[in-house]
């Protein structure tokens, strides 16, 4: 009779191999990143990849404002977002800044544009830093209210939010919660 060596010869790879969408664009950048993946040894390559594979709920935008507070004192770097740039009104200033992304707003664009900064597609960036050296790599805000509840509630150091029907007195303020009723997580 066989081993059943560590359990693991049925069970599937849960994330995503190549993207849902049909964007031929979409596509092409697979291929390309999926290819930089394979014959380099650059991490960089991987996570771009795997991100362009993710739901569009799972590439959340950044703006403009964000962006340049993560790229103060990193002005000759290239700032790598799998997703979308949008613009920012609150920023009145915008730095010069060379940025590579999948997809930037019209308003965004200009005023990048306008500081003297530079706009790279994901493609134009494989052929600049095919290792992806001199980059930084950002995402925007997971800023979804069920992302709050991801987790286990009430375990020692998980800020998971519970699913609570009421912030009351008497709703979820007992054991567990409070040192006096017999222990506080």
């Amino acid at each position: 009779m066989g081993v059943d060596l560590l359990k693991k010869h049925h069970e599937k790879k849960r994330q995503r191999q190549e993207p849902k969408s049909e964007d031929v664009y979409l596509r092409l950048l697979v291929k390309l990143y999926r290819f930089l993946a394979r014959r380099t040894n650059s991490k960089f390559n991987q996570v771009v990849l795997k991100r362009l594979f993710m739901s569009r709920i799972n590439k959340p935008p950044i703006s403009l404002a964000r962006l340049s507070k993560y790229m103060q004192n990193k002005d000759d770097k290239i700032a790598v977002i799998v997703g979308t740039v949008t613009d920012d009104i609150r920023l009145l200033e915008v730095p010069k800044l060379t940025v590579a992304a999948l997809r930037v707003t019209k308003s965004a664009r200009a005023r990048i544009l306008k500081a003297g900064g530079e706009i790279l597609t994901l493609d134009q960036l494989a052929l600049r830093s095919p290792l992806g050296k001199g980059t930084v790599l950002l995402r925007g805000p997971r800023t979804r209210e069920a992302a709050k509840h991801f987790g286990k509630p009430g375990a020692p150091g998980s800020s998971a939010k519970p699913y609570v029907r009421s912030k009351g007195r008497k709703f979820e303020k007992a054991r567990g919660r409070r040192s006096s009723r017999g222990y506080k997580n």
